[in-house]
């Protein structure tokens, strides 16, 4: 019995790590605070946004959205954050988009460096001016709190659909463990390490549900529980954006939120969707589907891969050598 508590007891305190209200409110620059509005034909979130060249305002109609959100609201009567939870008259629904128990094969990657990065304090406080180099290395948080910035909503929705997380610093730390899964889905993962990079580009099968992923390096030092900004984001000069130079960065779709031409491209190891997705997948299911989808597609398992090159590698040697035994006889048959 008390061995059942104890599993249980970590089970809720694992859990717990991503149960945390999203749209939190960010130390970073927004139009104002997100609203709830009323009018004769229902009640409606009104969520803003900044972005680089406009104001962004998105209004979600209640009777619209694919699952219950539950505002946070201060004293004064203002809305701080949102809570989620599943609509129980969306059981098939859910059926079709998630998985009835934690998923085997498929994973999702929360990125923990990233929420690290847009804290207080931290890289964007040094890009915007506010502080000096020093707020380039941050602490790595132990609690997924994150924002926006940080995919929280895409985060929450996939772990309320059974999807299964691991984070950045499971793949620094051993990038071997994507090798256990078949699918691997990236969100706003914009910081991680060269491990992190070279384990995520070299899976077969992954899934960008965010543009801007993987556009910029960091350090991790575990001693100390930090990541430090290493390059990209126009740092250490601003000719450096992508920090990896990676040929298949999609930023240029960073600042479509609305979504609505949404589709899943193809890439050498993968797919990305063209837009960001941390609103419409509050009410498009669709995006759900064709995820879910995407992530059961078979596809060749690392060791057949590996089967595949070696036997690829040997056909070409014995045909080179037999090329070359052929040219051979054909220049003493000349002589």
């Amino acid at each position: 019995m008390k061995i059942l508590l104890s599993v249980f007891v970590m089970l809720v305190l694992l859990l717990s790590n991503l149960y945390y209200p999203i749209f939190a409110e960010s130390h970073l620059d927004v139009e104002k605070k997100p609203e709830i509005v009323y009018n004769q034909t229902g009640k409606y979130y009104k969520i803003y946004h900044k972005t680089p060249s406009e104001n962004i305002t998105l209004v979600l109609p209640e009777s619209m959205l694919i699952f219950n959100l539950i505002p946070v609201i201060t004293g004064n009567g203002t809305v701080v954050s949102f809570d989620m939870s599943l609509k129980p008259e969306l059981k098939d629904l859910y059926n079709q988009i998630g998985f009835s128990a934690k998923s085997d094969n498929v994973v999702f990657v929360y990125p923990v460096f990233t929420q690290a990065a847009y804290g207080k304090n931290g890289f964007y406080d040094y890009y915007n001016k506010k502080c000096g180099q020093s707020c380039l290395t941050v602490p790595i948080p132990s609690n997924f709190s994150g924002t926006y910035s940080s995919s929280i909503v895409s985060s929450y929705v996939l772990n309320m659909l059974n999807y299964s997380f691991i984070t950045d610093v499971d793949i620094d730390k051993n990038p071997k463990i994507l090798q256990k899964y078949a699918t691997v889905i990236i969100l706003h993962n914009e910081y991680v390490t060269r491990g992190e990079f070279n384990a995520i580009t070299n899976h077969p099968h992954v899934i960008y549900l965010y543009p801007n992923a993987l556009f910029a390096e960091v350090s991790s030092n575990y001693t100390d529980d930090t990541i430090t900004l290493v390059k990209g984001h126009g740092y250490p000069n601003e000719t450096i954006q992508n920090g990896f130079n990676w040929k298949n960065d999609n930023t240029k779709f960073e600042y479509d939120l609305k979504c609505t031409n949404w589709n899943f491209t193809s890439i050498d190891n993968g797919k990305m969707l063209n837009c960001y997705p941390d609103y419409a997948i509050l009410y498009d299911e669709n995006i759900l589907k064709d995820l879910k989808e995407q992530s059961l597609q078979p596809i060749p398992e690392f060791g057949n891969i590996a089967e595949v090159i070696m036997i690829v590698g040997i056909i070409t040697v014995l045909f080179l050598n037999k090329f070359k035994m052929s040219s051979y006889k054909l220049d003493v048959e000349h002589i």
